[in-house]
C-alpha cells in the first residue's frame, strides 16, 4: 500500500492535550470485523466482549524521563536533548536526539540544571539529528541515575501542544508499567484503571505481559510513498515463558487473546509460530504491519484514535481491515472522538 493512503482530515480540536479524569471513562469505538458494525460505548463496556479465560496481552514497559533542556558550551545556546537508550552502564554513555542538530557538533560539551549539575560531551555523529553523548559524573551510577531523572521531563509527544505538566509523570505511564526503558508510552494500556484490572481479573479473563520498550519511530514522520521501502528502528523486546504459557494455552483452548495496543500486536506476531502460538523471545524487532498482513496470534486488539500517516494506523487498519478502519475513523471525527495518545480507544473484534 502507499503512505498516502493513510490521509484522513482531522481537526485540531479532536487531538486530545489531557486525558480522561479517569482512566477507563473514555469512550470506546467497538468494531467488529466480520460485519462492519460500529458501537458507540465506554472504556470499561469492554467487559461485555469477553468471558472467563480468556486473555489480555499487556505491555508491561515504562516510561523514561527522556527530555532534557540546556546549554551547550556554557553559553546561551539553548539546545534540547532527547534520550534514546543507555548504550554503556559503566561509562555512562547514551544515544539521544540532539535540536539544534547543526548547532551540536563532536567535541561540545553539553551543561543541565542548575550550577551545571550535569554535564555531557558529544562524542559521535549517528544520524542527521542522533548523537552519542558521554555524561560526566563523579557519583556513583545510582546518584547518577537520579540526577538525569530529576532534570528529565516527561517525553510527551510534540503534536500534545502545551507544556508538561505535573499529572502528565502518572499518566504518561500505564498503572502495570513495570520495566523501564520506553520514550513512548504503550497509549492503549492508559485506559485501564486499578478497579477495571480488578473486575476483568473477577470475571476470569487472565492477564499476559510482555514488553516492547516503544521508541520515536512510533511517530516519526515515514517518507516514502512506497511502505515496502521503509525501515524502522529496532526496539528491545522481552516475551519470557509465564506469558508463552498463558498465551498458548488460550489458543489450545479456543479462548480469546486481546492484544493491548499496537506494541504489543507486534510483539506478539515478532514471536509468533506457523501454529498461532508464539515462542519465548528476548532481543529486537523492526516488524513494520500494513496491510495486507495475515495475523497469527490475536484475534482482538485495543487501540487509540491515531493520526493520519502513522504506523500505528498502518498497523491498526491491518488488522481490521482498511476500508473497515478508515470508515470508523470517518466516524469517529463525526462523533468528536478524542485522538492521540490521551485520547478515546477502539476495540477491534
Amino acid at each position: 500500500m502507499k503512505l498516502s493512503q493513510f490521509k484522513y482530515k482531522l481537526p485540531d480540536e479532536l487531538i486530545a492535550l489531557y486525558p480522561t479524569k479517569h482512566r477507563d471513562e473514555s469512550r470506546l469505538l467497538v468494531l467488529h470485523r466480520k460485519t462492519g458494525e460500529i458501537e458507540h460505548r465506554t472504556f470499561n463496556d469492554i467487559l461485555e466482549y469477553y468471558n472467563d479465560q480468556d486473555v489480555f496481552v499487556f505491555n508491561d514497559t515504562r516510561v523514561f524521563p527522556a527530555r532534557l533542556y540546556g546549554t551547550k558550551d556554557n553559553s546561551e545556546a539553548k539546545i534540547e536533548v532527547f534520550l534514546l537508550r543507555e548504550l554503556n552502564h559503566d561509562l555512562r554513555m547514551w544515544d539521544v536526539l540532539v535540536d539544534p542538530a547543526r548547532k551540536i557538533r563532536v567535541g561540545n560539551k553539553l551543561y543541565f540544571g542548575e550550577n551545571n549539575l550535569l554535564v555531557a560531551e558529544v562524542i559521535d555523529n549517528t544520524t542527521s539529528r542522533g548523537r552519542t553523548v558521554r555524561f560526566l559524573y563523579d557519583g556513583s551510577y545510582e546518584e547518577f541515575r537520579k540526577t538525569l531523572y530529576e532534570l528529565g521531563e516527561t517525553p510527551l509527544p510534540r503534536f500534545i501542544k502545551r507544556d508538561v505538566e505535573p499529572e502528565d509523570e502518572t499518566r504518561y505511564q500505564t498503572i502495570f508499567a513495570k520495566n523501564e526503558g520506553a520514550v513512548v508510552a504503550p497509549t492503549a494500556g492508559l485506559h485501564f484503571s486499578r478497579e477495571l484490572l480488578k473486575r476483568l481479573e473477577i470475571l476470569g479473563i487472565d492477564f499476559a505481559y510482555v514488553t516492547l520498550h516503544a521508541g520515536l519511530c512510533n511517530y516519526r514522520e515515514i517518507d516514502v510513498e512506497d511502505l515496502t521501502k521503509h525501515k524502522v528502528d529496532s526496539e528491545q523486546m522481552l516475551v519470557n515463558q509465564d506469558a508463552v504459557g498463558i498465551i498458548n494455552h488460550a489458543k489450545d483452548t479456543n479462548r480469546k487473546v486481546c492484544a493491548v495496543g499496537t506494541t504489543v500486536m507486534r510483539a506478539l506476531e515478532t514471536c509468533a509460530c506457523t501454529n498461532g502460538t508464539i515462542k519465548p523471545y528476548d532481543g529486537w524487532t523492526s516488524k513494520f504491519i500494513f496491510p495486507p498482513y495475515d495475523f497469527g496470534v490475536a484475534d482482538s486488539m485495543i487501540a487509540n484514535f491515531h493520526l493520519p500517516y502513522s504506523p500505528l494506523l498502518m498497523l491498526t487498519c491491518a488488522f481490521g481491515g482498511y476500508d473497515q478502519v478508515m470508515g470508523a475513523y470517518q466516524k469517529a471525527v463525526q462523533e468528536g472522538y478524542r485522538f492521540g495518545i490521551y485520547g478515546d480507544a477502539m476495540l477491534i473484534i
